[in-house]
């Protein structure tokens, strides 16, 4: 389960427990992940991508105090059943605020393959059409 969930990219800039944070939010916030849904422990998350489980832990616990979260005794850690600011998450501007940082890695990228933005934004669209 958590290998479909979640997926890191280890040379980022990024630190792996904030890309792990930044995915807990965007699949909440696209509804993937509904109010009351278990997350997998920390220890398959760190088992399937192959991270310390400090890592996932601390991920985990931030998006706990920001009450994305809770933490149920037997169960783990679940959706929180009412997302902070839930009301704003489901706003188009704050989801596509979700979607900045993958976009910046991408434009990155892109200028360092000295792609032109006509061309790199052709293939963007181009992937939003395809199928899931």
């Amino acid at each position: 389960m958590a290998h479909s969930l979640f997926s890191i990219i280890p040379g980022s800039s990024e630190p792996i427990y904030r890309q792990l944070v930044d995915q807990v939010r965007r699949l909440v916030a696209g509804g993937q992940l509904a109010p009351g849904a278990a997350l997998p422990s920390v220890r398959e998350v760190a088992q399937q991508l192959t991270v310390n489980p400090m890592t996932v832990s601390k991920a985990y616990g931030l998006l706990e105090l920001e009450g994305v979260l809770d933490r149920r005794r037997g169960v783990g850690m679940v959706v929180a059943d009412r997302v902070a600011g839930a009301d704003a998450m489901v706003d188009a501007a704050d989801r596509a605020a979700l979607l900045r940082p993958t976009l910046e890695r991408a434009a990155r990228e892109a200028r360092e393959l000295e792609l032109d933005p006509a061309t790199a934004l052709a293939l963007f669209t181009l992937i939003l059409k395809e199928s899931p």
